[in-house]
């Protein structure tokens, strides 16, 4: 509101100052405009004091404005540009004191009531703000809004929830306004005024499937799933091609056990373009939960998943990786996390995960490439000169296992069990090059270790 509100001042302030006249013309007439027939030393300060201000020179455009009174102190625009450039300068009281000498010359100019409104907004004097702000409301709704926000700062609640509901009622309803109603709602911790004003909304306007969407989730928020599940099942009555109350429903049937309404409404949800990535990948994560729960529905997770390849992200690859991962089918949890590293090439979790499952299914040379590029990023992770060490081992490249392994050491801090994983693996790097002292005493130390835990 603010910035419509200045951009038209900045336009009053040329109108007021250039009015032309379109019928006859005579060119030896001095101009005439609302300064009236002055002199061109007053119009010259005038116009200075507008381009100092515009050049943000306040201080230059305040002395021009004061040349100004001197040749005349009866207009009312010369206190108003005065309030403007004060209220600039943070010359609060002075800002004042030229503004409400304006009102009092032209009581009803919104221009001036604004400006005094904004001295009074800077310097957190509220009460004066709400004083002033209501005599702006008779020249534009909008300003209603800005007294609620006032409302809400001085604990006036219910003053502000009513100015919300005249707005909502004379333009309909806003996202701004829905904003700094739930903010009031939250504040107040008065969540059935909010759901008494959703249902309002819904008997009003039954076809809005916003309004029965924030109903769902009020109702989830507050525990009650019964009529949270009631509100859903009647908007998909009335819009059956909703795609977004999916995003409830799937949740409700699995609870009451209706596994195949259930998956039908994860399909919807996975697969309508209109509903976000990150709605997609919560809706994934919850059914992976419940499939690992319930492995006999593996096979609709798989064809599910299959469904939306391409619109998985990371952290849904990541996801199913952890499903697979728990119920013992490594490669498949291998897969999903190499499809969520290269989507997030830099995620040190991610890194490690791929690392160890390879490590597992003993491809030592992914291991040993994939451990070398991860050090460039992370060079003081113990865990990747481990692993590298463990697959140059595994691949008879015992000096580089040793290399790789004392460099980690450097790195270890307060890990027992990771120290005494080094040390074992010293210890066979050492033996397999025929230096059985050196292996003997790494193996010691990896024995006292675990002995002490």
């Amino acid at each position: 509101m603010k910035n419509v509100i200045y951009i038209s001042i900045i336009v009053f302030g040329i109108i007021f100052i250039l009015q032309p006249s379109y019928a006859q013309v005579d060119f030896n007439k001095r101009p005439d405009d609302d300064l009236g027939n002055v002199k061109d030393e007053f119009q010259e300060h005038f116009f200075e004091a507008l381009k100092q201000k515009g050049i943000e020179n306040y201080e230059r455009a305040v002395e021009a404005l004061h040349k100004c009174l001197n040749l005349d102190s009866k207009k009312p625009v010369i206190y108003f540009e005065l309030g403007k450039n004060y209220n600039k300068l943070k010359n609060f009281g002075a800002a004042e004191e030229h503004l409400k000498t304006a009102i009092r010359m032209q009581p009803d100019n919104e221009w001036f009531l604004d400006e005094l409104y904004d001295v009074y907004y800077q310097q957190d004097d509220i009460n004066n703000a709400i004083k002033t702000i209501k005599q702006l409301v008779k020249y534009h709704p909008d300003y209603k809004e800005d007294l609620a926000a006032l409302y809400v700062r001085e604990k006036r609640y219910k003053q502000a929830l009513d100015l919300l509901d005249e707005l909502d009622e004379e333009l309909g309803v806003s996202e701004a306004r829905d904003a700094m109603r739930n903010d009031i709602y939250s504040i107040t911790g008065n969540a059935d005024d909010r759901i008494d004003n959703l249902e309002q909304r819904i008997a009003n306007n039954p076809n809005n499937e916003e309004n029965h969407l924030k109903l769902i989730y009020r109702y989830s928020q507050t525990g009650n799933k019964k009529k949270a599940y009631k509100v859903a099942q009647n908007l998909l009555k009335i819009k059956p091609e909703s795609k977004f109350v999916h995003l409830a429903l799937y949740k409700f049937y699995l609870e009451d056990g209706k596994v195949e309404d259930a998956i039908a409404s994860v399909k919807i949800a996975l697969t309508s373009p209109e509903i976000n990535a990150d709605a997609k990948a919560k809706v994934l994560k919850d059914f992976v939960a419940f499939v690992s729960r319930h492995p006999e529905y593996e096979s609709e997770l798989i064809a599910i998943t299959a469904e939306v390849d391409e619109q998985k992200d990371a952290q849904t690859y990541s996801d199913l990786g952890r499903y697979y991962l728990k119920v013992g089918d490594k490669s498949k949890a291998l897969t999903n996390f190499k499809a969520a590293l290269k989507q997030t090439p830099n995620d040190f979790k991610l890194i490690k995960d791929v690392l160890l499952l390879q490590l597992d299914v003993e491809d030592y040379d992914a291991v040993v490439t994939g451990s070398e590029e991860a050090l460039e990023l992370y060079p003081a992770q113990p865990i990747l000169y481990l692993v590298n060490g463990v697959a140059n081992n595994k691949q008879s490249s015992h000096k580089k296992a040793i290399d790789s392994l004392e460099m980690g050491l450097d790195f270890l801090i307060d890990d027992p069990n990771m120290e005494a994983d080094f040390y074992s693996e010293l210890s066979l790097a050492y033996k397999a090059l025929n230096n059985i002292s050196k292996s003997e005493t790494f193996a010691k130390k990896a024995q006292a270790i675990k002995a002490q835990q």
